[in-house]
């Protein structure tokens, strides 16, 4: 099977979304722009976490040595982005304060309609501290996130509203 492999670095965007109206927490195009929506990605540095892991159970039982297991709860790893600072703008910082509630979406090839390829994390911050450093590196900020509920992933990457007054005409 041939693949067109690429980098994530310069395709996948990342957004802060204020609110998602959907109970299955799928963003519209509407709501994937301003002023629901933030662009954070020129801003990223570093992004660490956004993954479910599963507790597996085990299930051993007297009629073989082998010890089985079934799925059990899921769980979110810990999860982050850590952020260039800005020296004249805090505008990330007054978006993610501790304690703020939205969503961190992931189109994870690009704003392509259609690609399913959209993960949508319910979030709340954690915390979010400076990083400091006496090293030669550019002034950064992390923001740890607590992932609420559990995320829409491989979702349909929403259609532009253009797009969508064609189709209904």
């Amino acid at each position: 099977m041939a693949q067109q492999r690429f980098m994530r670095r310069g395709v996948t965007r990342i957004y802060w979304l204020q609110g998602v109206a959907a109970e299955a927490k799928i963003p519209t195009r509407a709501e994937l722009s301003a002023p629901n929506a933030t662009d954070l990605t020129e801003a990223v540095s570093d992004v660490d976490g956004w993954s479910l892991t599963n507790e597996a159970i085990e299930t051993p039982d007297m009629a073989s040595t082998f010890s089985s297991s079934i799925p059990g709860n899921d769980k979110a790893d810990n999860s982050s982005i850590t952020f260039y600072e800005d020296q004249l703008s805090d505008t990330i910082e007054t978006l993610l304060p501790k304690g703020v509630k939205g969503f961190v979406v992931f189109l994870r090839k690009g704003d392509i309609p259609g690609s399913n390829s959209m993960d949508t994390f319910p979030v709340q911050v954690a915390s979010r501290t400076a990083q400091y450093n006496a090293g030669n590196e550019a002034a950064k900020f992390q923001a740890i996130f607590s992932i609420a509920s559990p995320p829409a992933l491989d979702a349909p990457v929403p259609q532009p509203a253009a797009s969508l007054a064609k189709a209904s005409n």
